[in-house]
């Protein structure tokens, strides 16, 4: 063989050597990519176990309506004539003071008397 032969097979014998050097560094690369990729699930699935969970907040039922306010009862000894006086008496203090019209005063007195 002569000195291009020789120098044929270098070539040759280097591109070889340089492909698979290329192929092994490839699958490498991809190998740690995986193994990095299964590190970063592995670490974020021991986040997600670690953060405590909370269950939902209970809900509870509504409280029964309170029950209907009875009138209260008239004191011991009045009558519903002490009752109908105090009443007139009010509405007389409220015409003198200016806040209800004399029309609004006989209005109410004569529902008072009426009822």
């Amino acid at each position: 063989m002569g000195l291009i032969g020789g120098m044929a097979r270098t070539a040759v014998v280097a591109g070889t050597a340089t492909a698979v050097s290329n192929r092994v560094s490839r699958r490498q690369a991809g190998r740690w990519q995986a193994e990095q990729q299964q590190q970063v699930e592995h670490d974020y699935y021991q986040q997600q176990q670690a953060q405590p969970t909370y269950a939902a907040a209970p809900t509870y039922a509504a409280p029964p309506p309170p029950p209907p306010v009875a009138p209260a009862p008239a004191p011991a000894g009045s009558s519903g004539s002490d009752a109908l006086i105090e009443q007139l008496q009010r509405l007389g203090a409220l015409r003198d003071q200016g806040i209800l019209t004399q029309a609004e005063f006989d209005a109410q007195k004569a529902k008072l008397l009426a009822g």
